[in-house]
């Protein structure tokens, strides 16, 4: 599977704020989307036991696979994943390459509501001593 891309038209200045000239660039283009109820399902025909690790290296395989296919993931309360990746300029549009010119995929993490709001509801504490409380070693 492939992450698919269409090729859309910028108006870009040069560094030295030159007029803008039209600039062609890749952006990624998704297939649909992946509920969560898909992926409890593909990972329950995976699994032959309710194991916990099993349930998260399944997961990690479905996402691979869902996201590689240049698919959305939903997964409900906890947020949705997608591939993306950046592109550099082609002019002409007809000198545009994937290969040198897409790079850097990423996956993208938005998190659902409950997760954003532990943004609002997160405390600071400063610490003078780094000590690893688990260890009791000194961190650096």
């Amino acid at each position: 599977m492939a992450l698919n891309y269409k090729i859309i038209t910028r108006k870009v200045s040069d560094l030295k704020g030159g007029a803008k000239t039209d600039k062609a660039f890749a952006t990624p283009v998704y297939t649909g989307y992946t509920e969560l109820e898909d992926i409890c399902k593909a990972i329950s025909e995976a699994l032959s036991s309710a194991d916990v690790k099993g349930v998260l290296d399944s997961l990690n395989y479905v996402l691979d696979l869902e996201l590689r296919g240049g698919r959305i993931v939903r997964m409900g309360e906890l947020g949705n994943f997608r591939m993306s990746f950046s592109s550099k300029a082609a002019d002409p549009a007809a000198k545009f390459n994937a290969t040198g010119n897409i790079t850097g995929a990423r996956i993208l993490f938005y998190p659902g509501k409950a997760l954003q709001g532990s943004k609002a509801n997160v405390s600071f504490a400063h610490v003078k001593d780094i000590t690893n409380v688990a260890t009791g070693e000194n961190g650096g």
